[in-house]
């Protein structure tokens, strides 16, 4: 019996522990900041994304309880001809004024094209409050 009633418990701690981590990994979408909110951090280091023909649509930013911050951003390229978009070309502002680029991207555009794209930028202390391109 007692082999039994150790197996149980293992169980219920493996089942807890699994879902303690599932619920600190999964992703929530952010509360939507309101388009005439306005932002006037300094930037210091005059870190801009590189000029390019990609222009952000809309976005969605996503965290979860690990600070891991991802955003799924509509992307348009206005160029006549395929671009190749990567972590350059876009920059994310934090909530304490802080300029950062997504972890490695590469993808491809046709001429024209708009793709959304789920980018990770990483963990950080502070809520992303908007993703933003310098398109020419």
């Amino acid at each position: 019996m007692k082999p039994k009633l150790l197996l149980v418990v293992l169980l219920f701690l493996a089942f807890f522990k699994i879902s303690a981590f599932a619920n600190q990994q999964a992703l929530n979408i952010e509360r939507l900041i309101p388009e005439n909110f306005e932002l006037a951090f300094p930037n210091e280091q005059n870190r801009q994304p590189r000029k390019s023909d990609f222009a952000i649509v809309s976005y969605a930013l996503m965290s979860n309880q690990a600070g891991e911050r991802w955003a799924v951003v509509t992307i348009r390229n206005l160029a006549s001809g395929w671009r190749m978009l990567d972590q350059k070309h876009i920059l994310a502002l934090t909530a304490n004024g802080e300029r950062i680029s997504p972890l490695d991207i590469e993808q491809h555009f046709k001429a024209e094209e708009t793709l959304s794209l789920t980018i990770n930028f990483g963990r950080h202390k502070f809520p992303l409050l908007s993703i933003y391109s310098k398109a020419d």
